[in-house]
């Protein structure tokens, strides 16, 4: 049930537990948990909780549960899909508190860290052992690792290392009903049964609020090569993409902007694309942003392998000291912060076969003008993973008609693909997952959800539909 009016006794006992400055029930201290980052989700809290450590937290969930009090647990809440935000009243309980960076595992090369912990801190902390986090964000200021895991965050380097579930070596967490369950020992050989890990990841906060995570660790790759290359059709990109990966040892990255993408970005930015011809924002130009990185300088290969696109690119742009490449990711890094100030967009994070995606990128437009005839796609996404992401604004920035949402997954259905790559279902997919999952996987994911939080107090109103 939503949280509604909270007794005071449950208040009482929740601040003896975290302490009275860590439950929040005035409204203007709570609004700020009740929305969330792309502004098209919002509900209300009439408490927020912010526990400092696992105990605190299990104390608390216990005292939720017994006053049949719904719980939406929250990281950083930089989710786009409406799953970290309290939409039905329910009670928020913040882990930005477990922000406890433990110390590097180097034999392992394995670090233990709080959920609340940012993936900026999280990397800065193990950068200093000459290590790094496998997944990296464009969001990674605000992006907690816990939420990061909840939600299997991929990001920019999918292609080389996984997203966020394959980074998982142990973790920790707080069951509907108080119980910690803690396997952090990081063995990579743990054959002992069920991998909660694995199952916690990406159950967008549904099965239990995690609160320590055991993530493996990967050399850095000092040495970095970045190129920005423009094609004049999708279907050149994709094929020099294919290309790149087969041919680039390297590769860390492999980003693709489409032209109404590229140009929101430049106009945000103030600055045209190196390379490639913009036109009106509304043609099939593409870019592919490739980026090679390694203990030794890699762009003898990434250059060789681009000399091998000769017949595809239409122009490149090579750049090897920092504040060159960051220049070039400016174009990538920079496109939902400028997407967002034009208006407030609607988020499909999809995924398509290599076979499919020319395809898919070539008819989003038709088929978003046949759901809303005034609405405008923007592309963008990892191509070298075959993450496309259509973000879609109604006229003058509204948000466009709800069938749009719709259609658009429809068609990624309709050509094999996923309608959630890395951004989960939340609230926005809600009603479409049947496009991807059985009624018979449906039915396993609710016998899961009752096993585990049988009164269903956990993230109530995402992921799963009602019935399932």
């Amino acid at each position: 049930m939503s949280a509604g009016v909270i007794d005071e006794a449950v208040l009482d006992d929740l601040a003896s537990i975290v302490g009275p400055a860590h439950v929040l029930s005035d409204p203007e201290l709570t609004s700020g948990y009740a929305v969330d980052w792309t502004r098209r989700f919002a509900g209300s809290t009439p408490l927020v909780i912010r526990p400092g450590d696992t105990a605190e937290t299990a104390a608390a969930i216990e005292v939720l549960a017994d006053a049949r009090i719904a719980v939406v647990p929250q990281g950083g809440n930089t989710g786009l899909v409406g799953g970290s935000v309290p939409l039905a009243g329910e009670a928020v309980l913040s882990t930005r508190r477990l922000d406890r960076c433990e110390t590097v595992d180097e034999l392992a090369s394995q670090v233990t860290l709080g959920a609340g912990v940012t993936l900026a801190d999280a990397q800065a902390h193990v950068t200093t052992c000459g290590l790094s986090i496998g997944v990296d964000l464009a969001a990674r200021d605000s992006a907690t690792i816990g939420g990061m895991v909840a939600t299997n965050a991929g990001g920019i380097n999918v292609l080389r290392y996984g997203a966020m579930r394959t980074q998982v070596v142990g973790i920790e967490a707080v069951l509907a009903d108080g119980t910690i369950v803690s396997h952090l020992a990081g063995l990579e050989k743990d054959n002992t049964g069920y991998d909660l890990g694995s199952l916690l990841a990406g159950s967008e906060g549904t099965l239990g609020v995690i609160t320590r995570v055991r993530l493996r660790l990967h050399p850095i790759q000092p040495e970095r090569a970045t190129a920005l290359l423009a094609f004049e059709t999708t279907q050149d990109a994709v094929t020099a993409a294919a290309a790149l990966r087969r041919s680039v040892g390297s590769l860390h990255a492999l980003e693709a902007v489409f032209e109404g993408a590229m140009a929101v970005v430049s106009a945000h930015l103030g600055v045209a694309p190196p390379v490639g011809n913009l036109g009106d924002g509304t043609g099939d130009a593409a870019w592919l942003l490739a980026e090679a990185a390694a203990r030794n300088d890699p762009s003898d290969e990434l250059g060789a392998a681009v000399e091998e696109l000769s017949g595809l690119v239409v122009d490149a742009a090579v750049a090897l000291d920092p504040g060159a490449r960051k220049r070039l990711w400016a174009f990538r890094e920079n496109i939902t912060e400028a997407i967002s100030a034009s208006g407030i967009p609607h988020k499909l994070d999809v995924t398509l076969p290599a076979a499919r995606l020319a395809e898919f990128v070539d008819g989003v437009p038709d088929v978003v003008r046949a759901a809303d005839r005034h609405a405008v796609p923007l592309l963008f996404g990892h191509l070298g993973d075959g993450n496309v992401h259509v973000n879609v604004l109604g006229p003058g920035g509204s948000e466009p008609a709800e069938a749009v949402d719709g259609a658009v997954l429809r068609y990624v259905a309709d050509l094999g693909g996923s309608i959630s790559a890395e951004h989960g279902i939340g609230a926005a997919k809600l009603s479409q997952l049947h496009l991807n999952r059985t009624e018979a996987e449906l039915a396993a994911f609710g016998a899961i959800k009752r096993a585990l939080d049988p009164a269903g107090l956990f993230n109530p109103n995402v992921l799963l539909p009602p019935n399932a």
